[in-house]
């Protein structure tokens, strides 16, 4: 038989793919290990004869009627090779069961990733070229193309959850991504950790297997790339708890939010058009224009206009949040802009309420008044409360406390309000207090919380506000506790806290006043109203009396100007009434808050100032009654500064107190009025203001002095229709006179006629009463 040769004839390269896995001893720990081991062996086709190695340099091919000698190519094959080794290969030294013998010369790959990435990226060029590509039937990169990526949304007819389906399409299939990914997160748990996922590269890819196809078919593997992965299992959170077996995702309306990662994704949507807007809407929620309401007398800082535009938002979306400013940046008054803005729309046409501790009810009458006097106000207090309850319907604003609302609560069943407002809301920081339960019951179009300090000792208080806000949004407390305070409190989980952030991101407003400097003015002054205890009313009253009947026989038998002593006695006794009844009978009713209406507030101050890092001078011009003051600080285990006539070392307490040891600093008017730099303080309180002007402003000037950097803020306690707020009106009228007054100066520096002592020893008014415009 003729012999034929062929020497022209060019190799064509196979690439066969194989993986095995098999068990092997771990010398490391004792044990057996599972191992899987990929080979790839290229072999060399002439003529549909494949060669491999390098012993034979011709191969003989039997036909019918000839006999073929085929000359291999030793260059070209060498070509063949060293592009495998330009790609990464090496060539496999151990022996392997993954591909049998005759498939090739053996070439390894490093590791598992440089195996994904030859296969994703560099096989297909490979294909291009002409070569031929072969995959063992458990070759473990064996892939499926992914043909599309789609979300699926399915909106709850009550618009107050939906179901979120992530999915992918492979082989015309759709396959929700859901347990794809929770079978996947049990051998990769680092995918939860957001620092590690952020190392990945954006085109590195990951390597899934779909579990539970049909069709006795192997499972399909597809590749899934990071630069995808990471928005979806930000959006997923934490869907790795959920059970196995899940397609989609159910989420509250409020977690809209988490479709924004999603957005710049090449992805196909279904459905959920108005859950993706308010996706957006919550991601630009500051962002949306708002303008001082006609009615409102006050012009708002920008900060302020962003909050009312905050609040505003979030009344169109159906929300609530928490505007958490410190104390000082105007909470009340944005809040009342808020609701003047919903009445000028025609949308109050239910009464909005606010809930508050009893001492700031006389705060918000007042600044109600002053600020937005076109708004109906009923102040729900006392017994005289009860004849108001058949005509709710009738204002615009109902302002009631926390001690009320559980004994009232059967009024306001079925009355639904527009906004419902939680003042200083750490109060239902505990969940099952009385005020927590009467709050979540209420019926409203909105809810709102406004506290300087919405978390003072732990997570499970910020559980509780966004209870009230949004039920069930933050899952129940056992559910929080576990997936939040566990890893975040005792673990230091700095994922789960920023989980957490993300989440109540567009429902809490939190502005400092460092934040917001440069709109404050230096020095800021606000009056905060107290009202008496109902012991003060009664003591006031009758000391009253007496010293009116005295002071008017003094003045009938010497005059005026002659009588100034008795009159200075009468309003001294009077003030420190005001202040506190054991200044006046140290066997004053030692139950709390029963002794001083102004003390009870004061704590109640100093808790969310404290809280929010401020720090405090506060005078007084009585030395009996910063006694007072310290034995309820030591009651509470706050530490502070004193300064007295009596200190010696006056040094010592300014350093404590500059350096920062000490928040707060207590000073008497005589000794600290002067002299003193105390720059280190931002907050000034005048306990019981002494209203000569420039000697209240020399105490302030401790502070508010070269040298300081920060905006002052200055808080003077006035009790509500008492002396205090009836000199505090003369201040303004008559500021020589009220020096003398106070300051005792000589005869001839001050009069008062006859209208002002009916002033100064005019009864108390009954406790504030509603009317439609204050």
């Amino acid at each position: 038989m003729p012999e034929h040769l062929i020497d022209n004839l060019q190799p064509q390269p196979r690439l066969w793919l194989g993986s095995i896995e098999f068990s092997a001893f771990e010398p490391r720990n004792g044990r057996m290990q599972r191992h899987i081991q990929h080979r790839a062996a290229l072999a060399f086709g002439y003529a549909g004869e494949y060669v491999s190695g390098t012993k034979n340099i011709a191969i003989i091919k039997h036909e019918a009627e000839q006999t073929l000698r085929i000359q291999r190519q030793p260059a070209a094959e060498r070509n063949l090779r060293d592009t495998l080794l330009r790609l990464g290969f090496k060539i496999a030294t151990r022996q392997s069961k993954a591909l049998p013998e005759s498939a090739g010369d053996p070439f390894e790959l490093p590791n598992d990733s440089a195996w994904l990435r030859f296969v994703l990226s560099e096989l297909p060029t490979l294909r291009e070229q002409g070569w031929q590509i072969e995959f063992a039937d458990d070759f473990a990169f064996d892939l499926t193309p992914v043909d599309d990526w789609y979300a699926r949304i399915q909106e709850a007819p009550e618009r107050d959850w939906f179901d979120l389906e992530l999915g992918i399409v492979v082989d015309g299939e759709r396959l929700s991504l859901l347990p794809i990914l929770l079978n996947l997160l049990r051998t990769h748990p680092e995918l939860l950790n957001s620092t590690q996922l952020a190392k990945r590269r954006e085109d590195e890819q990951l390597l899934v297997t779909i579990p539970g196809n049909t069709g006795g078919r192997r499972p399909l593997q597809v590749a899934l790339p990071y630069g995808r992965l990471k928005p979806v299992l930000a959006t997923l959170g934490d869907f790795y708890q959920r059970e196995p077996g899940e397609t989609s995702l159910r989420l509250a309306t409020p977690d809209a939010t988490r479709l924004n990662a999603l957005q710049e994704l090449p992805l196909s949507w279904q459905g959920g058009d108005r859950v993706r807007n308010l996706a957006e809407r919550l991601r630009d929620i500051r962002q949306q224009p708002a303008h001082t309401p006609d009615g409102l007398n006050a012009t708002l800082r920008s900060y302020q206009l962003e909050g009312l535009s905050w609040m505003q938002a979030l009344r169109e979306l159906e929300v609530g949040g928490i505007l958490a400013d410190d104390m000082g940046l105007g909470k009340t008054l944005q809040t009342l802009a808020h609701l003047l803005t919903e009445k000028n729309a025609g949308r109050l046409t239910r009464p909005a309420m606010v809930v508050m501790p009893t001492s700031l009810i006389p705060n918000w009458q007042d600044e109600a008044a002053r600020f937005a006097p076109g708004l109906r106000v009923l102040a729900l207090q006392g017994i005289g409360r009860r004849k108001h309850f058949d005509r709710l319907q009738d204002y615009d604003l109902l302002l009631t406390t926390y001690a009320l609302l559980p004994k009232d609560l059967a009024q306001f069943k079925g009355l639904v309000l527009h906004v419902l407002i939680l003042d200083e809301a750490q109060y239902i920081k505990s969940p099952s207090s009385k005020a927590a339960q009467a709050a979540r019951q209420l019926e409203a179009r909105q809810r709102l919380c406004l506290s300087g300090t919405p978390l003072e000792n732990h997570l499970g208080e910020l559980w509780s506000l966004f209870h009230f806000l949004l039920p069930g949004w933050l899952g129940d407390a056992k559910a929080f506790n576990r997936d939040y305070r566990v890893p975040i409190e005792r673990q230091g989980n700095d994922e789960r806290l920023q989980h957490l952030n993300a989440r109540i991101k567009p429902f809490l407003l939190r502005r400092t006043k460092e934040q917001v400097a440069t709109e404050l003015p230096a020095k800021t002054e606000m009056i905060h109203w107290v009202e008496l205890s109902d012991a003060q009313r009664d003591v006031y009253e009758t000391m009253r009396l007496a010293m009116d009947q005295k002071v008017r026989a003094e003045i009938t038998r010497k005059g005026v100007a002659r009588s100034q002593i008795i009159i200075l006695e009468a309003l001294l006794k009077l003030r420190q009434v005001c202040c506190d009844l054991r200044l006046v009978n140290s066997q004053a009713p030692t139950t709390r808050g029963a002794h001083s209406g102004k003390l009870a507030s004061l704590m109640e101050m100093l808790e969310e100032l404290l809280a929010e890092g401020r720090r405090v001078l506060l005078f007084s011009q009585f030395t009996s009654m910063l006694r007072l003051i310290e034995a309820e600080l030591q009651q509470r285990a706050i530490a502070y500064a004193l300064l007295t006539g009596e200190t010696r070392d006056r040094r010592a307490p300014v350093q404590d107190f500059q350096s920062g040891r000490l928040q707060i600093f207590l000073i008497s008017l005589k000794a600290g009025g002067v002299g003193l730099n105390l720059t280190a303080a931002d907050t000034v309180i005048h306990y019981d203001p002494w209203w000569n002007p420039a000697a209240e402003n020399q105490a302030t000037d401790r502070a508010y002095r070269i040298g300081q950097e920060k905006p002052v803020f200055v808080y003077k306690l006035i009790t509500r229709g008492t002396v205090e707020e009836k000199i505090q009106q003369l201040q303004q009228e008559k500021s020589a006179l009220a020096a003398g007054v106070l300051d005792g100066r000589q005869a001839g520096d001050w009069r008062l006629a006859a209208e002002d002592i009916d002033a100064l020893f005019a009864p108390l008014p009954g406790k504030r009463k509603a009317s439609k415009t204050s």
